[in-house]
């Protein structure tokens, strides 16, 4: 089996899964995914840095013996998620003389999620601590929150290459060991920043501190492809968690009898003739990693909704809950919808949206099929969405 080396004595031991269709039965894997594992060779200690997804351990297994690797002496865990450290407690078994190293909050969830690791084979490092292999360094950057509170990196001080968990990840199964097609990779992990890191975004500005501190020439996280140019991912990540919005919306949809249906093409006409760049999502059909994507960059939100027995329809309110989970920098958000009759929609979805601490717009809610009146309504309500990103990007709409 061939095993790539990435610097001297430093090889990818991970594995490729392209068939695998969701991640945590929730993201959508349109590329399938990755679980890279990386092996450093030192003069005197060796260390593999994660590990793979419990049915992909025969493949890590097959390639530390394709290298050879009769010892083991460190497993690195970064984070204690199973697809980090699934593969363990087989690699345990294989060597008896690994230790597995990571952080106090680490340690307690591996031994939460994974009972059959021994309580005495874990050396529990602090931030900054440092693990000599002889000729090679490790040095350990406790980074909690990005994205679970156990999460850290891994710098290899001698090589500079900067081992950053989840954090800089896309979800791609793609041949290619290194970054290659530079868009492709950056939508992927847009996607994957979206889904994954983009609630923890506020505090991610000290660990870009560290990061440029550390001034790493190669970045491998944990999913998708390897950076040798750590500018090109470093710059997105910092772009899409500031606060900096363009002049978009996204719209989140649905309708049963038309009437909604109706609302969202006379605001979305409006809003395109001002020139506001439109997001559209019909929660029937759409993707959701293609609507955190479209959330990250976007100025405010138009949930448009039928009323259901008094509240806002059951397939809106999923969208709604992850979209307050999520967190996106919106700055506003318009609700609209139809009604039949007397109901509590409204309420209800503004309570769903506590987390984004964002300006709600009066909201818009009318009886059966817009009228006349209506319509002027609506392209009320669109002239006040221009004019609150007028406000945003002078000269821009």
């Amino acid at each position: 089996m061939l095993v790539n080396e990435i610097k001297p004595s430093v090889y990818y031991v991970g594995s490729k899964d392209p068939e695998r269709e969701f991640f945590d039965q929730l993201v959508p894997l349109p590329n399938g995914t990755s679980y890279n594992s990386y092996l450093i060779k030192g003069s005197e200690k060796t260390a593999l840095i994660d590990t793979v997804y419990p049915p992909r351990e025969c493949e890590i297994i097959e390639k530390l013996n394709a290298l050879g690797i009769n010892k083991l002496d460190y497993i690195i865990a970064n984070h204690g998620e199973q697809d980090h450290t699934g593969s363990i407690p087989a690699l345990l078994q294989l060597y008896p003389e690994a230790m597995v190293v990571t952080n106090a909050k680490c340690r307690e969830i591996i031994m939460d999620l994974l009972p059959s690791v021994p309580e005495n084979r874990f050396i529990t490092v602090k931030d900054r601590e440092t693990l000599s292999l002889g000729d090679k360094t490790l040095e350990f950057i406790l980074a909690p929150w990005v994205h679970w509170p156990d999460t850290m990196f891994t710098f290899l001080q001698e090589d500079k290459i900067l081992f950053s968990c989840d954090f800089f990840g896309s979800h791609l199964a793609d041949d290619a060991l290194y970054v290659e097609d530079e868009q492709r990779v950056l939508t992927a992990a847009k996607r994957y920043y979206a889904e994954i890191m983009m609630p923890f975004a506020k505090i991610f500005k000290k660990y870009f501190e560290k990061i440029d501190e550390l001034a790493p020439e190669i970045i491998a996280a944990s999913h998708g492809p390897i950076y040798q140019n750590p500018e090109l991912i470093i710059n997105a990540y910092k772009e899409w968690s500031s606060d900096n919005v363009k002049n978009e919306v996204v719209i989140l949809h649905i309708s049963m009898y038309g009437s909604t249906c109706k609302m969202v093409d006379a605001i979305s006409e409006r809003l395109l003739q001002k020139g506001v760049g439109l997001k559209i999502h019909n929660v029937m059909e759409t993707d959701l990693g293609e609507l955190a994507m479209d959330l990250v960059d976007a100025a405010g939100i138009v949930i448009a909704t039928p009323m259901v027995l008094s509240g806002p329809h059951p397939n809106i309110v999923q969208y709604v809950y992850l979209l307050n989970a999520l967190k996106p920098k919106l700055k506003y958000a318009a609700i609209i919808g139809s009604y039949s009759w007397g109901g509590l929609m409204i309420d209800v979805i503004k309570n769903m949206l506590g987390n984004l601490k964002i300006e709600i717009l009066e909201p818009l809610m009318i009886k059966g099929h817009p009228k006349a009146n209506d319509y002027e309504k609506l392209d009320n309500l669109a002239q006040q969405i221009v004019e609150k990103n007028a406000s945003l990007f002078a000269g821009a709409v």
